[in-house]
């Protein structure tokens, strides 16, 4: 792990004069004095550390008050200091047997494995550092063991983990708790507060901490000096009642979660020096009034802070940094903030700031950096930021400046950065600022500014940007001082003339953009060295001539855009080399073929308005070349046939491969379907399952139901056919569908009748089912009754739909038969059922509604019988309607059926009494019910 370097306290050299060593005098063995005990124990300390070579002055020759790492008291060893001697081992218990030993320093070792619990012998420690170690795994609950004279620990910068225990709040004599730059990923306890002589308090860079707020407890710190928490996953506020933390000096807060507002009394305390609280989310004004008089450092920025910056502030003459950057202060900045003597630091950018800013800023302090950017500012900038010769850095960009740059500025030798554009300066620069030595990067952009172009710039001058200002003149011809610029922006000023080749020999330069000026003339043909250019924009001057070739050998070219320019000839070939992200050649007079490596949709915008340029390739608002224009180099005939026989076989090998790979995934797929599907038989057929699954395809579909589909299904080479139900599925069958299955299953799978078709088979999966019917083609009792052919009717389908279908079709059966009519068709308003209520209850003769083919008087009788079983049978209340077992009767009645006999019981037939009861139903029925007069009112 990295080294870190352990901050010590300002007052720490006296807390080491001031420690004491508590002796404890040890009875040696009557063989060996104290002086030799203490050797041998040192010894033996050095060799459990495997001898490092750092401890070779610990030998038996010299006394071990004379070796460097060891502090004596009255001769007795009091002090280890093994501070960056490389140790490896653990620290072993043998160096608790050093009794009086009050001070123990281990830091920036690599020492090894848990808290080491050895040092509670240690009865004496008053100094324990442990810092920059691989120490792991947590903190014990019972820290509080070491020596409760313990003033200073330190185990920051190692791997320990976990909770901090409480128990760390029971050490009563502790000065200094520092505990940075650790893996606790638990929380810190509050008896912290308990500490009443806690001096210290460092837990920073503890990010995997458990989101907390500070406890209020720390409060009752009323000897605390230094709290440094950064980096630790606070939430929440600040406690209010920070205003008792009366010696509290340095309070550092930040990289955290806290909002809300800073507390009232906190600019209170008399001993406050430096508050740092950036990078928060704390919100409000800055109290005051404020009697912190001897802060120095004051960092507020990014938070959402508002309102104006206190005049307070104008106060604190020891004031050296005051950051106040990314927030939402307004007004205007004090002016007795320009006259405080120690500030270095001004830093106020991107806030709501206006007004103008202190004149005498610069003028009785040492200032360091302004950075006032991102404001509303206006007025000029003050005369005198490097009246000290100390300014590095001035950044006012996007504000609304006036005025010309501050002569003071030429003569700034320190200055690095001069950041100015987004503004309304005017005037020239000074040649002083274009050469300052130290002058890194001058930014004036977007501005009124006049002169020429420098003929010499600054040895470390890097970046210049000039763009949109109104320069004018030449490029000038000894720009050899420019050889350290590595950007040049001068856009839309009113630069003229022609780009001098000197002006090619930038080696470090990366970036150019002279578009939008008035340069006129050829590009140079030699470019000397731009072999770091990667972005060159000349666009919108007046240009021509060719485009030099030897554009295309810069190695590192990204951008071109040359457009709406006047160059003329073809686009180089050796264009094609580079690797283009942005290419713009609009708006010129160029021509010929666009070069292939261009000719393609990429560049759809590159070419526009050259109206003698043509490509091969379709490109928007560019012509297509003829073939006369081409210039590219034909393939021998035998070359180009050999390439076509060799993409004809490989296609067809490609094609034949892929049919293979198809057709063995489709058999293997198939196999697996089929394993999911379960046959249970009820006849013996010919067919198997793969047979009924292959054919049930759209062109098979022969009708449907309300929860299924019909396919007529080939199963053999002899055109045999069998009908195939597909139950509706959804995903896994509903309740009601599997009822209806298993219905139709159960009686149709032991049925065996000749005027009944048979079923052959069922065929399921967990989510489908199939039941096989033999087919009969042609053959429907509809067909007989009407004369007439429907895809409903046939047979197989006629079974098979489903059994609310079937209930219908038993019931309308009897009046089709004997009306002729087909069930929907009773008149212009009425089904079959209705017309044949109506007609009964009319009055009208039977014989009137009877087909126009069985009308003779001859079985009047049984005609009429078979009439009113249909009616019965159509009745609008279920519960009059006969069972089927009765219907069955009744036709037995009317006349035998061929080929049977009917069992006489009774005086004639069973039949007789329902018969009879039928015609009195319909004598009752037909007086209660309702039949429409001549105006389509319903009477009784």
């Amino acid at each position: 792990m990295p080294k870190l370097p352990s901050p010590f306290p300002p007052h720490f050299l006296y807390f080491l004069l001031t420690l004491t060593p508590f002796l404890v005098i040890s009875q040696p063995p009557a063989d060996q004095t104290p002086a030799d005990q203490t050797q041998t124990i040192l010894l033996t300390i050095k060799q459990q550390w495997g001898n490092p070579p750092q401890l070779s002055s610990w030998s038996t020759s010299s006394p071990p008050c004379s070796w460097p790492e060891i502090t004596c008291t009255g001769g007795t060893v009091t002090g280890l200091n093994l501070t960056n001697y490389n140790i490896t081992e653990p620290i072993p218990p043998s160096i608790c047997d050093l009794k009086n030993l009050t001070l123990l320093d281990l830091s920036f070792n690599y020492f090894p494995g848990n808290f080491p619990t050895v040092l509670y012998n240690c009865s004496n420690l008053r100094y324990l550092d442990l810092s920059q170690n691989y120490f792991v795994g947590p903190i014990p609950s019972d820290v509080d063991r070491l020596s409760s004279s313990l003033r200073y620990i330190d185990v920051g910068a190692n791997n320990f983990s976990g909770d901090i225990p409480p128990a760390i709040g029971q050490l009563p004599e502790l000065r200094f708790l520092k505990l940075y730059s650790n893996q606790f990923n638990g929380s810190f306890p509050v008896e912290i507060g308990n500490l009443s002589n806690l001096e210290y308090l460092s837990m920073p860079y503890n990010p995997l901490f458990t989101p907390a707020k500070i406890p209020p407890e720390f409060g009752k710190l009323k000897k605390l000096t230094y709290l440094w928490i950064t980096s630790a996953n606070l939430i929440g506020e600040i406690p209010a009642n920070f205003s008792g933390l009366s010696s509290l000096e340095h309070l550092d807060l930040s990289y955290n979660d806290l909002e809300g507002p800073i507390p009232k009394a906190l600019f209170q305390l008399k001993n406050l020096s430096v508050v740092y609280l950036q990078n928060n989310r704390l919100s409000g004004g800055i109290p005051t009034p404020i009697e912190s008089l001897n802060l120095s450092q004051i960092d507020l920025a990014t938070n959402n802070f508002s309102g104006s910056i206190p005049e307070d502030f104008g106060k604190l003459e020891k004031l050296e940094l005051l950051n106040l950057f990314f927030n939402q202060f307004s007004g205007e900045v004090p002016e007795s903030i320009g006259l405080l003597p120690a500030l270095t630091n001004f830093r106020v950018f991107s806030n709501q700031l206006n007004g103008t800013l202190p004149p005498e800023m610069g003028l009785h302090s040492n200032l360091e950096a302004f950075e006032v950017s991102d404001n509303l500012f206006t007025g000029a900038l003050p005369e005198n930021l490097c009246f000290r010769k100390r300014l590095t850095g001035v950044v006012a960009f996007s504000n609304n400046l006036t005025g010309e740059v501050p002569e003071s500025l030429a003569n700034c030798v320190t200055v690095r950065t001069i950041q100015l554009y987004d503004n309304n300066f005017s005037g020239e620069i000074s040649a002083g600022i274009y050469t300052s030595f130290n002058l890194l990067s001058l930014m004036i952009s977007k501005n009124s500014f006049t002169g020429n172009l420098p003929s010499e710039l600054g040895r470390n001058l890097s970046r210049l940007e000039i763009s949109d200002n109104k320069f004018s003149g030449y490029i000038p011809i000894a720009v050899s001082s420019w050889a350290r610029l590595v950007v040049f922006k001068a856009s839309n000023n009113q630069l003229s003339g022609e780009i001098p080749v000197r002006f090619t020999n930038l080696p470090q330069l990366t970036t150019l953009n002279l578009d939008g000026n008035s340069l006129t003339g050829n590009f140079p043909t030699t470019i000397l060295s731009w072999k770091n250019l990667t972005a060159l924009n000349l666009s919108r001057n007046r240009l021509s001539g060719p485009i030099p070739v030897v554009i295309g050998t810069l190695p590192d070219l990204l951008i071109l855009d040359l457009s709406e320019n006047q160059f003329s000839g073809q686009i180089p070939a050796e264009l094609g080399q580079l690797r283009l992200t942005i290419l713009n050649l609009s708006s010129n007079q160029l021509s010929g073929q666009i070069p292939s490596a261009f000719d393609n949709l990429a560049y759809d915008t590159s070419f526009l308005n050259n109206p003698n340029l043509c490509a091969t390739a379709p490109i928007p608002n560019v012509r297509f070349c003829s073939s006369k224009t081409r210039k590219s180099d034909y393939l021998s005939p035998k070359i180009l046939a050999l390439i076509l026989v060799s993409a004809v076989l490989l296609f067809f090998f490609t094609a034949l491969l892929t049919f293979f790979i198809v057709r063995d995934y489709r058999r293997k797929k198939h196999k697996r379907n089929l394993a999911a599907w379960k046959l249970t038989s009820f006849q013996r057929f010919n067919f198997t399952k793969a047979n009924i699954l292959a054919g049930l395809t759209e062109n098979n579909l022969i009708g449907s139901g309300g929860s299924g589909k019909i396919y007529r299904v080939t199963v053999n080479n002899s055109g045999d056919y069998v009908a195939v139900k597909k139950i509706w599925t959804k995903g896994k069958l509903d309740n009601k569908l599997e009822k209806e299955f298993s219905a139709e299953v159960d009686i149709l799978g032991t049925i065996r009748h000749s005027n009944i078709v048979k079923l052959l088979c069922c065929i399921s999966s967990e989510d489908s089912k199939l039941l096989v019917y033999e087919y009969m083609e042609n053959h429907s009792l509809d067909k007989w009754l009407h004369v007439k052919k429907r895809r409903e009717t046939d047979p197989a389908r006629r079974v098979v739909l489903d059994w609310p279908k079937r209930l219908e079709i038993a019931i309308g059966a009897a009046q089709e038969l004997v009306t002729g009519r087909d069930a929907n068709d009773g008149d212009e308003h009425t089904s079959l059922a209705e017309w044949a209520w109506r007609q009964h209850g009319e009055g009208n003769p039977i014989i009137d509604a009877l087909d126009e083919y069985i009308n003779e008087p001859l079985n009047l009788e049984e005609k009429s019988s078979v009439f009113k079983l249909g009616l019965i049978c159509t009745s609008t209340l279920p519960s009059s309607r006969p069972s089927m077992k009765e219907v069955l009767q009744m036709l037995r009645r009317i006349g035998p059926m061929e080929g049977s006999e009917v069992k006489k019981v009774g005086t004639e037939y069973d039949a007789a009494p329902l018969l009879a009861s039928a015609n009195k139903y319909l004598s009752s029925y037909t007086h209660s019910k309702k039949v429409a007069n001549e105006d389509g009112d319903y009477v009784v």
